[in-house]
């Protein structure tokens, strides 16, 4: 099995369609004002946002966004305006990461891990 696609929450599509815009994603399927589809700039994998009355309550949803320079990458989204939640730090497990939430609360992760994405050291055989 492969990963194709993710489905975020939104109670806002327009509003949430314009921040994923402006942070970098195509948006492939505008069916305003119930669903989205964007396809990420790299690799083959599509996101889409779809409208709901009510978001989840606790933790909620994490999307982990994988980057070449972690550190260019957050410069120039700060430079348009975006807040990140942490700046890029090194993770006790071995990732660098950065946290942004998009207009929905929806926790955003830029990271970077390398070789220690799919082998960190604890990897079991």
């Amino acid at each position: 099995m492969n990963l194709n696609q993710i489905t975020l929450p939104s109670l806002n599509i327009e509003k949430s369609v314009v921040f994923y815009q402006k942070l970098g994603f195509n948006l492939i399927v505008k069916s305003f004002p119930r669903y989205a589809r964007f396809e990420c700039s790299s690799g083959d994998s599509t996101f889409s946002l779809h409208l709901t009355e009510k978001l989840t309550d606790g933790i909620g949803i994490s999307v982990y966004f994988e980057v070449d320079n972690l550190n260019e990458t957050v410069k120039s989204l700060t430079h348009k305006g975006f807040v990140f939640d942490q700046l890029p730090t090194e993770q006790p497990w071995l990732w660098k990461e950065a946290y942004l939430k998009d207009p929905d609360g929806n926790q955003l992760i830029l990271y970077v891990a390398g070789e220690n994405r799919k082998n960190p050291p604890w990897r079991i055989n």
